[in-house]
């Protein structure tokens, strides 16, 4: 699984940072134990391992062994499943899988234009890092080309699930991660909890900020979201903004010293962040003193240590109830999560 997020070392051109967590193991299954359903075929762990266990242990970054085991199942359960649901979809019709694959995928998936590499160039300056458009030509038309076919190829499996009832029961690792006392929007007693580690100064907490807005509209009341400080080393503003933070949810206005952080996200200096407290509607004075005065020094410490506990190695980091989901990943990816849950939970 590959994600986009701020980690301690930064970033190179196109480098997609993989998954980090450390994370309570899932219970144990046999090879027999059926993993999944389509329609009424089942799917089990020995078929998921024999293509799970092809995979290499770098895929997966630095994830903790029992989360990279269950991300490579997982990957594999799901190629499987799609394979299932297009040869079936392919016999129905009566064509191969390779033409159905070029008239519902590769067909809407059109070659990049050399207008739409420029445009990624010209668009992505902090991720070629210098280079010139001709060095970089190729590897954007391939992520372009990459992300295309990804996207007709879900669009098209989602499709496919709408018509055939798939079920999935293989058991993802959850990290304990503390909720109680921090920033929080949403009913406690809420089916799914929704805790994130992010940092003021990261780009890709940024870009995650308006997919978990959208998150939040989707699935309202059955989402309690918290949010918990991680701000990385390499970013010398982000522990100031933390802190800051800190100081603004004292006066119960986080949420809009938190937006106006996001939504001005080069001004982080200290003169800065004492604007944005006014802006915010703080008190100036008791802003000023409070975050003058390192107040929540140690808190900012605590979220840290137990950002490191948990696993988390960069920004943005997401464990939905407890499931790690690291990076700035799209909405699909927070759906396909939130759903299993909400769909396991109406089973217990």
């Amino acid at each position: 699984m590959r994600s986009l997020k701020c980690t301690v070392t930064g970033g190179v051109l196109l480098v997609l940072v993989a998954c980090s967590s450390s994370a309570q193991a899932p219970k144990q299954m046999s090879a027999t134990d059926v993993v999944a359903t389509v329609g009424s075929t089942p799917i089990t762990l020995r078929e998921v391992d024999d293509r799970a266990f092809q995979r290499a242990a770098s895929d997966f970054g630095g994830a903790r062994l029992v989360q990279a085991l269950y991300l490579a199942r997982r990957e594999a359960l799901e190629e499987i499943i799609s394979t299932r649901l297009i040869n079936d979809e392919a016999k129905a019709r009566g064509i191969d899988a390779a033409k159905l694959i070029e008239q519902e995928i590769s067909s809407h998936a059109p070659t990049p234009t050399e207008d739409d590499i420029a445009f990624w160039y010209q668009t992505n300056p902090g991720r070629v890092q210098g280079a010139t458009l001709a060095q970089v030509h190729d590897p954007i038309k391939s992520l372009l080309i990459e992300q295309r076919m990804s996207a007709a190829h879900d669009a098209f499996i989602g499709k496919l699930r709408e018509k055939v009832s798939v079920t999935v029961s293989l058991e993802p690792p959850r990290q304990k991660v503390d909720a109680a006392g921090h920033p929080a929007k949403g009913p406690k007693d809420a089916p799914i909890e929704l805790i994130e580690f992010s940092d003021f100064q990261c780009p890709f907490c940024q870009r995650a900020n308006p997919t978990v807005e959208q998150v939040l509209k989707t699935y309202g009341n059955k989402i309690h979201f918290v949010y918990r400080h991680y701000p990385l080393p390499n970013h010398p503003n982000a522990r100031p903004a933390a802190e800051a933070a800190a100081c603004a949810d004292e006066q119960g206005r986080f949420w809009q010293f938190h937006d106006e952080l996001f939504g001005n996200p080069n001004k982080l200096t200290n003169d800065d962040l004492k604007q944005h407290a006014v802006a915010a509607g703080l008190d100036a004075t008791r802003f000023n003193a409070c975050f003058d005065g390192h107040r929540f020094k140690n808190d900012i410490d605590k979220d840290l240590r137990e950002g490191n506990e948990a696993g988390v190695s960069g920004t943005p980091a997401f464990f939905i109830n407890g499931r790690s989901l690291e990076g700035a990943q799209p909405f699909e990816s927070f759906k396909r999560v939130i759903d299993e849950e909400l769909a396991a939970g109406q089973k217990r």
